[in-house]
């Protein structure tokens, strides 16, 4: 089936990456509500764009032919993401979602040209009067996957292969090393910086680099299965990233975040279609549906699989916090308290490590 999904998609994408190219149907896109979709890596990355390309295609679905969307795919951060998201204000997109951190100063600088087009920018955080923000709390997936790192380790160490250096990466990390640490203190995380969302090659390397440094377990925040499948090649463990990559390492994928934008698109589009929409600032998890966990490798014991299921459980309903204290940061400093915990906002700021974290924050 996800073969077949994944056909659908790219196949969908041809004929609506023609239509974007050879310009709307006169008479038809004035009967319907534009929407357009802007991807930093394709949609068959296996991960990252291929799950907003599922959104999009739920919010085909279900809208029908009410609306008419556009989406294109492999779009660099900087000017030419500028270049892309004024052409779909240009050809009368009323709606236009910018589904990467670095698309936000582009998307701030067109919104301010197009007032009257309705922008939503994925994981950034500056808004504007017609510019909104939207992100999923993807940390919390990461304290399901410290949890059973900590207890599927021999060798006390872990690999992490990590984007860039903002606050969603760095929060990510911090939660799957603190969550490893409630499991087994002796866990050390190794970081190494790709400063790539996706390029499956530097990914693969990167995988190596920590396998050679003895990780048996490695994890990710890029977009591609590249890291799974060196996993699966050297006989170790791993999660996938953005969606279920288990196909890619049937025996190494112990599970992964699966991001399920759909519903949130679809709740956007409607606010635009009934005249509603309004600058927010979206910021949901595990709870609100937009994280899910793919399914759990059937080699997990039955104890730490219990774990787990408890841990995604309490994350759900609110009852743990990630970042309650006392946590002490990788210069041996307690930057919070026992009894206290970190706010949204000082999560969305977070520029340190916490301690059992090893590698440097580039500036």
């Amino acid at each position: 089936m996800k073969n077949e999904l994944k056909n659908k998609l790219l196949a969908g994408g041809m004929c609506v990456a023609a239509s974007f190219l050879l310009g709307a149907i006169p008479g038809i896109a004035e009967e319907k509500l534009k929407v357009g979709f802007v991807y930093p890596s394709p949609i068959g990355d296996n991960g990252w764009s291929y799950r907003h390309e599922v959104g999009r295609q739920d919010v085909i679905a279900h809208f029908g032919d009410k609306i008419e969307t556009t989406f294109v795919e492999s779009v660099p951060e900087g000017p030419d993401a500028t270049r892309v998201i004024t052409q779909l204000a240009l050809t009368g997109h009323e709606l236009i979602f910018t589904a990467s951190f670095g698309f936000m100063e582009p998307t701030l600088q067109v919104a301010e040209k197009f007032p009257d087009v309705k922008f939503e920018n994925n994981t950034g955080f500056k808004t504007a009067p017609n510019v909104s923000v939207y992100n999923a709390r993807f940390h919390e997936g990461r304290v399901v996957f410290g949890t059973i790192a900590g207890a599927m380790t021999e060798t006390n160490t872990i690999g992490y292969i990590a984007s860039f250096p903002i606050p969603e990466v760095i929060m990510g990390i911090n939660a799957f090393t603190l969550a490893a640490q409630k499991v087994n203190p002796d866990v050390e995380v190794k970081v190494v910086w790709v400063n790539t969302w996706y390029n499956p090659a530097l990914e693969a390397d990167a995988a190596q680099v920590l396998l050679d440094q003895g990780a048996d377990i490695i994890t990710q925040h890029t977009n591609s299965p590249a890291p799974c499948q060196r996993a699966e090649e050297a006989g170790v463990f791993c999660f996938g990233q953005d969606a279920d990559m288990s196909q890619f390492a049937e025996t190494a994928h112990l599970t992964g975040i699966v991001n399920n934008w759909g519903p949130y698109y679809i709740s956007r589009v409607q606010d635009v279609l009934d005249g509603s929409w309004e600058t927010n600032h979206t910021w949901d998890g595990i709870s609100g549906g937009l994280v899910m966990m793919a399914p759990y490798n059937d080699a997990l014991p039955d104890d730490i699989r219990t774990a787990a299921a408890n841990v995604e459980k309490a994350l759900k309903d609110g009852t743990l916090n990630p970042f309650s204290g006392p946590i002490t940061n990788a210069n041996g400093e307690t930057v919070i308290d026992e009894g206290e915990a970190l706010t949204d906002k000082q999560v969305h700021e977070m520029n340190w490590f916490v301690q059992g974290v090893d590698g440097e924050l580039p500036s």
